[in-house]
């Protein structure tokens, strides 16, 4: 979990480059990052790695995807974490401890149960136009979404299409720095925990 933390981190070294507004042609030469989402103050566009120095928009874009994924993944195990220490669990679940000594404690056929969800999840949840992982090997023509990681597939709106260009570059900056976030705090907790002081974060049971 620990190494998940720390590749999480490594791959979004661009954390702080900025995200693309629409998906565009440009090469190396000509491509500006520093007016995509995601620069902002204080730091502005920052790459401290040169992970874009060279890069293209294409790159660009993949970078980033790779960013907002492990800002999602850390999302939902900064939430996982806090449930679970909170004492929340699954019927029949009740004796299996938080954080890292779960791991040793779930059964084996809990294991393969998660593995298939995951499995089901990463299939679901990406450009089913490009699928299968962006393979493009359907008939469903040219895909709908407007960057990469947008996965409504023509189905889950949620008002999206109704913003304006503004109120959709503000949603994506607030899920671009709460995954950014996110990624921070995982690691954080899982840290504290190995150190033996997570309960002076998190007092047993909040």
């Amino acid at each position: 979990m620990m190494k998940l933390a720390v590749l999480a981190l490594v791959g979004s070294a661009a954390a702080f480059a900025p995200s693309p507004v629409a998906q565009s042609s440009k090469t190396a030469l000509n491509a500006d990052f520093s007016k995509e989402i995601g620069a902002q103050m204080p730091l502005g566009f920052i790459d401290p790695l040169g992970l874009v120095a060279d890069a293209d928009q294409d790159e660009f874009d993949r970078l980033r995807w790779v960013e907002l994924k492990h800002g999602r993944v850390a999302m939902l195990a900064v939430t996982g974490y806090l449930v679970t220490y909170a004492g929340v669990r699954f019927p029949g679940a009740e004796d299996i401890p938080s954080g890292f000594a779960a791991l040793d404690a779930i059964p084996g056929m809990v294991w393969a149960q998660m593995i298939a969800t995951w499995s089901m999840m990463e299939a679901a949840n990406q450009d089913q136009y490009a699928a299968p992982w962006g393979t493009n090997q359907n008939g469903l023509g040219d895909s709908p979404a407007e960057f990469k990681g947008d996965f409504r597939n023509g189905a889950l709106d949620f008002g999206w299409d109704k913003l304006s260009d503004d109120a959709k570059r503000r949603k994506r900056s607030i899920e671009l720095n709460n995954g950014r976030a996110a990624q921070m705090g995982i690691l954080g907790l899982m840290v504290h925990e190995k150190l033996g002081n997570v309960d002076n974060l998190l007092p047993p049971h909040f």
